[in-house]
This record gives structure tokens, sequence and C-alpha cells, in this order.
């Protein structure tokens, strides 16, 4: 398993000469949340995934955890990976790294995919946000993980797939008190230096989320594509923050089209499965 310097632990997918798509995935999780959207991705792009700086397999980062300390550890996989330019796919925390990404590296990225992530919030949810970070602080993951994953997965799903639940429950357990509510306090507290982007940001964007995503509202979704020249949304319907694992095709088939629009792809076309979710 590859490990850069800095202790990020990465992997490739796919086929080398074909263009890169990097996945960037939300705050708690790992980069096994990207199961449902590889075997589609893998058949024409170049894929790679990692986690973040005290997230799944990677170490901590070596200061105070931020949108730019992140957006400078996507550079740092990208240059260890020999590529010049890449498609960024970000989920949630994931989505605010990408247009710091984009921001930041403008002539790295060539592509931008936003799902499932925030826009200004209200001074009710900023508050309630907040609550979490200190519940974290105190407690860590475990004082926050139960009600996040009923945010995250409708009933129904949560009721199908115990084990799948389980799973992502454990992802969330495995982070370190110590720096989980610093990382938390990036997806609290980052969203306002990445509005209204000054230059704007030119990159070809897709935005997307669902419409039971209660934090990361369909307006929000609406927000962030305001803020970007001619970027695309797509809005899920009965779904929550985790479509792209309660139904893994809901986000594939979307991400598929954009980029066969937007890249130059190699190979045959991608044909998204539905597996079981999160399929060992």
């Amino acid at each position: 398993m590859p490990v850069l310097t800095d202790g990020t632990v990465f992997e490739q997918h796919g086929p080398r000469n074909g263009p890169t798509i990097v996945l960037v995935h939300g705050l708690g999780l790992r980069r096994d949340l990207w199961q449902g959207q590889l075997p589609a991705l893998t058949q024409r792009y170049h894929v790679i995934v990692y986690d973040l700086y005290g997230h799944g397999d990677s170490g901590d980062p070596a200061e105070e955890p931020s949108l730019s300390v992140f957006s400078h550890q996507l550079l740092r996989v990208l240059d260890a990976c020999d590529v010049r330019q890449a498609a960024v796919v970000g989920f949630s925390l994931g989505g605010m790294i990408a247009r710091r990404f984009a921001q930041d590296h403008p002539e790295r990225i060539s592509a931008m995919a936003i799902l499932h992530s925030p826009h200004r919030r209200s001074s009710e949810a900023q508050a309630a946000i907040a609550a979490r970070v200190e519940q974290a602080r105190q407690e860590g993951a475990a004082a926050t993980v139960s009600a996040a994953l009923e945010r995250w997965f409708t009933q129904s799903f949560r009721e199908a797939y115990p084990d799948v639940i389980q799973r992502v429950r454990q992802w969330v357990l495995a982070n370190d008190i110590p720096i989980y509510h610093c990382n938390y306090s990036v997806l609290a507290d980052g969203v306002e230096e990445i509005l209204a982007p000054n230059p704007s940001i030119c990159t070809p964007t897709l935005v997307m989320t669902a419409d039971e995503d209660y934090g990361n509202s369909p307006e929000m979704a609406r927000a962030i594509s305001a803020e970007v020249r001619g970027a695309e949304t797509v809005i899920l319907t009965g779904l929550r923050h985790m479509a792209l694992v309660e139904d893994p095709d809901s986000t594939t088939r979307p991400l598929l089209s954009f980029f066969e629009r937007h890249l130059r792809a190699s190979g045959h076309d991608g044909v998204s499965r539905r597996p079981g979710p999160l399929s060992e």
C-alpha cells in the first residue's frame, strides 16, 4: 500500500493512460467509501483514492487541519502519482476540499464534482454543527455517530442493511479523539472561505445532493452552482447524505455522464452496477 512521506495512504486503480479522477471522502470516513463507484469509473479512467489526514490509514496532519492543509495533501497525492491534471470528486468535506483546491491550483484540476457538500448555513444550523464539534471534542466520535447515521441513511436502508450501517459506524468510531474534533471544525467553519470565489472558478463542475440531505440541501447545491460558471446541478430523490452508498447507481450514473462530456476517456464504456452496498 503506497504511503507518502507525510503519512498519506493512497491507491491507484484503472488504466494509467486514461484521464485521472481523484475521489475525496468526507469527515470521519475513509477511501473505502467509494466501493460503489470504483467498478464503473475504473473501466475508463485512472482513479486515485486516498485517506485524508487523521482518517483511515493516513497519519495525522503536521499542523492544525484546515481546507488549505487538505488542499495541499491532494496536491502531494497528484505529484506522487505523476499526474499533472485530474478531475476531483469530493463528498461533503471532500467537496469543500475540491473547491479549495480549484481556487489554489486551477491549473491542476480538469473537472470537479461536488457531492452533498455545504454552502453557508443558517444561524441555527451553524449553532447545531458547532455543538456537535464540542461534543466530539469532549467525547470523540461516539458522541455524534448514531445521530449522524440517522441523518445519512434513510430508515428503510438502515433496517435492510444493518451490516453496512455497522461498517460505517466503525469507520467513524476509528477516528482518534484528539484529531477528530479538529477535522470536524474544518467542516463546521471552513465554508466561509470558499464562498463567492474571486477569481471565479471556471472548471467544468457538477454539484449533486439529495432532497432528504437536510444538512447539505438542494438550496445549498444550487447556491454552490450559482458561484461556478456553467455548473450543472443534480438533485437525487428519496435519498439522504450517503446516497453514494445507499444507492451507488444514483451517484455513479450522473458522474459517468458528466465525465464522458468533459474528459477524454479511453477504453470501453463503464456500466454502473448495484452490488450489495459496501461489499467486502
